[in-house]
């Protein structure tokens, strides 16, 4: 496994090792014993989800408060994304700063985003395969949405006009969030 730093503490790029001859390929995308010894502490993942999104489908950013907050590691299996996480720990000197990454089926990296982030992601390619595994169960009551488009945060999503859900649209601004983290 190959580990990338990002410049925000806790979020961590992985690109598993591929092994290709005549007959395709191989890799082994994720390990436990490796994986906590890169998140640097135990980590149990309770739930995998799977999304399909046409190209400018833009989800996000999306995090659950505690006691439901989640871990996530997400990777895309066909097409591409630009995946994003906003830091929302009070505490950490990169609060409300971003990391974003370009995500894909081709590039086989994958992005560890602990607990105390909001995350999103906008497809680049129609029938995007997006793959997360989560440290808590999906739980609508916690569930809160940053407005991908706030101007506090500034991320730079290269469009305009996305395609977002009705939820995503409710969303909450950056400078009212009292973050719980």
């Amino acid at each position: 496994m190959i580990i990338e730093e990002t410049g925000i503490e806790g979020l961590v790029l992985l690109t598993p090792r591929v092994f290709s001859d005549e007959r395709g390929a191989f890799s082994e995308t994720f390990n436990q014993k490796e994986f906590e010894a890169i998140a640097g502490k135990s980590v149990a993942f309770l739930q995998d989800n799977e999304s399909v999104s046409h190209k400018n489908v833009l989800r996000g950013l999306h995090f659950q408060l505690p006691p439901a907050a989640q871990g996530k590691l997400v990777r895309v299996i066909k097409g591409a994304v630009l995946d994003v996480a906003v830091d929302l720990r009070k505490d950490s000197d990169t609060y409300g700063k971003h990391f974003s990454v370009h995500l894909s089926g081709e590039n086989k990296k994958q992005f560890w985003i602990p607990e105390g982030f909001a995350h999103g992601f906008l497809s680049l390619e129609n029938e995007t395969v997006f793959a997360y595994k989560c440290t808590a169960y999906y739980s609508p009551e916690h569930e809160r949405t940053i407005a991908w488009n706030d101007p506090d945060l500034a991320v730079d999503w290269g469009i305009n006009d996305p395609v977002i859900s009705a939820k995503d649209m409710k969303s909450s601004d950056f400078y009212t969030f009292d973050s719980p983290f």
